[in-house]
């Protein structure tokens, strides 16, 4: 079955960094969208970065542009989201997502698989 598995989450202060993972598996990634999601307590669920597996191409949300770089190792199914110059309003759960083969979208619901997520907080 598919899976996704995130890790590298953790408490880092303000300024500092964190590159998080997600191990795919069950299903071909090749010709997928990865995004990776994050949720704020109390807040909607938002995209945050998104890969085409296929071509590579990225795409990042205003907020962490110039901030947050989402790359993949093909040979071991795996994409990443290096997070720089972190900020207190970046603290949520981050969610790994995949959709299924289709074009990336900013829209959570299309995107059927994801991963159980890893929290990441950022203190001031």
């Amino acid at each position: 079955q598919v899976q996704l598995v995130e890790s590298g989450g953790g408490s880092v202060q303000a300024g500092g960094s964190l590159r998080l993972s997600c191990a795919a598996s069950g299903f071909t990634y090749a010709s997928n969208c990865m995004a990776w999601f994050r949720q704020a307590p109390g807040k909607e669920r938002e995209g945050v970065a998104l890969i085409y597996t296929g071509s590579g191409a990225t795409y990042y949300a205003d907020s962490v542009k110039g901030r947050f770089t989402i790359s993949q190792d093909n040979a071991k199914n795996t994409v990443y989201l290096q997070m720089n110059s972190l900020k207190p309003e970046d603290t949520a759960m981050y969610y790994c997502a995949a959709n299924g083969g289709r074009l990336c979208s900013w829209s959570q619901y299309t995107y059927n698989s994801w991963g159980q997520g890893t929290q990441v907080t950022v203190s001031s």
